[in-house]
């Protein structure tokens, strides 16, 4: 069946329908050719569609992994917006609902704008059994009593456990009795055959609702159409809601409840009205008069005192008159009809009745009967009086007699209560043995340790203790089997500034956000403002403060337009470094700090240091300043301007203003006049007047040898002839130019080439190196074999060829000896071998390396120290030579 707003057409359904349904249904005219399709199209298409359904699936997955609040929803919904739609929405439904309605209509009706908003608020709903929020796609249960809504499964389970736990008690009736269950949450009772098995809508009409985005959750969307309670004839006549219903808006007309004014149309729920007139009917006391307001029902008691005579008229008091009939404390005392007794009865009214003592009678016993006047004592019949004593096996063995019977005496063999012993006692005394159950009890926590227990062990008494799911409170209950009670407490979440106030579920407050308030954030302003921007209360800091500074600003006197920067985000560069990422950051990212005023920004209107022009400068960089432009003025020179970029320039009274200052440039200008001939070099000078000076420059000149450097003034140079620069180019130093002959040029230093006619003095030798002379440098290069050698030169020279000859015989006589003697070493060695039968050992004694090798060791010794003295008679002969070409030189 349809639901009513679809059946009247005010709803979606139809367009929605439109949107979602399949596309492939949908075909234009003449496109039957086109059903016939590649597979590979169809197969990109579905490879396509998978791909979506999977992104769709992975981002959902990851908002439900990273949202800190849960969701009674499919997907979390802008809260600002959606929750201002939903109360739009409620206040349009319940509006006619709260006129002309009384106060407790009014609290009803608030008792259902509350269940409306959980169901429609997101994550509002929360199971009290798993403490987990309800989905609008899950099965549901919802109490007729609290109206409190339970997921299907957790009910089902709670209610089988409860009608276990209350079985299990004892043994003999377990699993024998319909036991109730309980609500969770009010503790209605339900029987066991109400135990939900289907999942029905909120008015019960329909099974299995399908989750519709239209309807409320878990709502078939048809009027609920429910009897209200009290029953007043009418029916609900909103759709399928959960909560109770509320009060019924149907007017009727009806009269005040005294009935003295005439009929008003009111509500239903509010009829019982009152015209706010005195009452004044008669009391029951039949004195006075109601005094009270019109009012429903009988009048209340009257409230004044009078003075009223009790029943039996022997005292006379003052008591309300709301009970005139009252009874003394004296005795009755009248005589009864006997004459012979009187009535015991305290006050009474009317007769006081019969002797209690006339008639027939019977003995203690009851076994004899007889008629005697009440002022004779009935007595003892003398049989046995066979009365069952007190417990309920044994009679009563005494004579007839007056009074309760004795305790029974009788020694019989009891058993104790748990069965294990026995012993004979008197009938009147209860067995009970010393040994102790060690059976747990109901609770599976505890032993029973009770003494001689019967095997019924009674339930535990000790207090259960454990925590309950909201991790708030402990269970208050007697220590029980199985889960505890979900915690009954209901926790109140306020706004920030405590006017708006929601109640949940004890455990669900950290989860919860905060209500919406509509009232204005009660905050003291975190800035120097005296008061911030009006904005709704809220959680969390409150929002940045967007006003205009208006601080005064240092060194000026205007105020800082900028926004109000004492409450600005800086992020924290010194933050330490994590270990890794188990470890929490101990200091924020961004902290709130004040920033200073920026710089004054207001335009001055500033002339530049050279008056060119006048242009707006910003407020702290207000004071002359310099356009960027040149100068201009005139130098002292007369020739050239400042170039210097716009300056400051001390004002001089009745002085022209286009002739340079002192903070001007000085004319560096180099003089343009021309230079000397020869001279190269400007003039020192900056631009002047008149001639030129001298040039005072020194030049540098090589001298004419090339070794030095002269340096000469540039005038004294360029005033001289030609032989005159030659003179001043010499160093007046030798020439270091060597001649063709190997000797140094003996003139001054001097341009062109050297004379080549060398005097030094040269040494000369015969061959045989034993006679020297002198002769000059020019000569020896001319002429040839000047020294030769005599005869006594060529007598030394033969006696030395001599000494060599004999030497060189003395050296190979030396080595035949010794060749001589190594063969006749070698041949003793061959002659000594040992024989077989030879008993005399000959010692044979060796050479040493000295007579060995002493020869061939002192031969290159020789020769060395031959060589040695040979090189240094050279070498004395060599400086003879050399002094003596010194001395001829000289």
């Amino acid at each position: 069946m349809d639901p009513a707003w679809r059946q009247r057409g005010r709803g979606r359904g139809q367009g929605r329908g439109q949107i979602t349904a399949n596309p492939s249904t949908a075909r234009p005219p003449g496109a039957v050719g086109s059903e016939v399709r590649g597979a590979s199209e169809l197969k990109v298409s579905s490879q396509s569609r998978f791909e979506e359904i999977r992104k769709t699936d992975q981002a959902a997955a990851q908002r439900l992994a990273t949202e800190t609040h849960s969701s009674s929803s499919e997907d979390e919904d802008d809260v600002s917006e959606d929750g201002g739609k939903r109360g739009q929405i409620l206040q349009s439904a319940l509006s006619p609902y709260s006129s002309h309605t009384g106060d407790a209509d009014i609290r009803l009706l608030e008792k259902t704008r509350h269940y409306l908003h959980e169901v429609c608020q997101s994550g509002g709903v929360t199971c009290l059994i798993c403490i987990a929020s309800v989905r609008r796609t899950q099965a549901v249960w919802s109490c007729v009593a609290c109206y409190c809504i339970f997921h299907i499964t957790c009910i089902q389970k709670w209610a089988k456990d409860s009608i276990f736990l209350v079985s299990s008690v004892t043994d003999e009736d377990f699993g024998k009795k319909d036991h109730p269950w309980p609500c969770p949450k009010c503790r209605y009772e339900y029987s066991p055959h109400q135990t939900p098995t289907r999942y029905y809508c909120y008015c019960g009409k329909e099974a299995e609702p399908a989750p519709d985005p239209w309807l409320l959750p878990h709502s078939c969307g048809q009027v609920c159409e429910r009897e209200f309670k009290p029953s007043c004839g009418h029916r609900c006549l909103l759709l399928c809601h959960p909560g109770p219903c509320p009060p019924c808006p149907k007017m009727v007309s009806v009269s005040c409840l005294c009935g003295k004014s005439s009929r008003v149309p009111r509500r239903c729920s509010a009829k019982a009205w009152s015209c706010a007139q005195i009452c004044r009917r008669t009391l029951p006391c039949r004195i006075h008069t109601c005094a009270n307001t019109c009012h429903a029902g009988d009048c209340a008691p009257c409230p004044r005192v009078s003075l009223q005579m009790c029943a039996c008229d022997r005292q006379r008091t003052e008591r309300p008159c709301a009970s005139p009939e009252w009874h003394c404390d004296q005795v009755c005392g009248r005589p009864l009809s006997c004459g012979n007794h009187t009535c015991e009865r305290v006050c009474h009214t009317g007769v006081c009745g019969e002797c209690p003592r006339a008639g027939n009678r019977s003995c203690s016993c009851g076994k004899t009967k007889s008629v005697l006047p009440c002022t004779v004592d009935v007595p003892t019949c003398g049989d046995t009086c066979g009365k069952k004593l007190d417990c309920g096996l044994h009679t009563c063995s005494m004579r007839c007699h007056r009074g309760a019977c004795e305790t029974c005496r009788q020694e019989v063999e009891k058993t104790c209560r748990c069965g294990r012993y026995s012993k004979l006692l008197p009938c009147h005394k209860e067995y009970l043995c010393e040994s102790k159950c060690n059976k747990t009890r109901a609770c599976s926590r505890h032993q029973c340790k009770r003494k001689c227990c019967p095997g019924s062990c009674p339930p535990c008494d000790m207090s259960c203790t454990r925590m309950l799911g909201c991790r708030n409170h402990k269970c208050p209950s007697v220590c029980h089997q199985g889960s505890c009670y979900p915690c009954p407490e209901m926790v109140e979440v306020r706004c920030d500034c405590g006017s708006t106030v929601i109640s949940v579920p004890c455990g669900r407050e950290k989860s919860t956000r905060p209500p919406r308030c509509k009232q204005l954030c009660r905050k003291p302003a975190l800035c120097h403002h005296s008061s911030q921007e009006q904005h709704r209360c809220h959680s969390g800091p409150c929002p940045l403060c967007k006003q205009p500074c208006q601080r005064p600003l240092a060194g000026c006197v205007h105020l800082c337009p900028a926004p109000c920067h004492d409450q600005v985000l800086v992020k924290v560069t010194d933050r330490a470094l994590l270990a890794g990422p188990w470890e929490q950051p101990s200091t924020p990212a961004f902290v709130r700090t004040a920033l200073p005023c920026p710089s004054c920004m207001e335009p001055i209107p500033t002339a530049c240091l050279g008056e060119h022009e006048v242009s707006p400068v910003p407020c702290h960089t207000r004071g002359p300043f310099s356009c960027g432009r040149s100068c201009g003025r005139t130098l002292a020179c007369g020739n050239h301007s400042c170039s210097l970029e716009c300056h400051h320039v001390t004002a001089v009274p009745n002085s022209d203003k286009t002739k340079a200052s002192q903070e001007c440039e000085q004319c560096e200008e180099g003089c343009l006049k021309p230079r000397p001939v020869g001279c190269t070099h400007p003039c020192a000078l900056p631009c002047h007047h008149g001639n030129c000076p001298p040039c005072r420059l020194m030049v540098r000149q090589r001298c004419h040898c090339k070794i030095s450097s002269l340096y000469i003034e540039c005038v004294k140079f360029t005033s001289v002839d030609e032989q005159g620069k030659q003179l001043l180019s010499s160093c007046q130093n030798q020439c270091p130019k060597q001649l063709g002959c190997g000797h140094r040029c003996k003139l001054l230093c001097h341009p062109d080439e050297c004379d080549q006619s060398c005097s030094q003095r040269v040494k000369l030798k015969c061959p045989c190196k034993r006679i020297k002379k002198e002769f000059p440098c020019s000569r020896v290069r001319s002429e040839m074999d000047l020294v030769v050698c005599d005869e006594t030169c060529r007598e030394l020279q033969k006696k030395h060829a001599e000494a060599c000859a004999a030497e060189e015989r003395a050296a190979l006589e030396e080595e035949m000896r010794k060749q001589q003697a190594e063969l006749e070493a070698f041949e003793k060695r061959q002659k000594g071998r040992r024989k077989k039968n030879r008993k005399v050992t000959e010692v044979e004694t060796e050479e040493g390396v000295w007579h060995r090798y002493k020869l061939r060791l002192l031969m290159p010794i020789c020769g060395i120290l031959l060589a040695v003295a040979a090189f240094c008679l050279l070498q004395l002969t060599n400086q003879e030579t050399d002094s003596e070409r010194t001395s001829a030189a000289s």
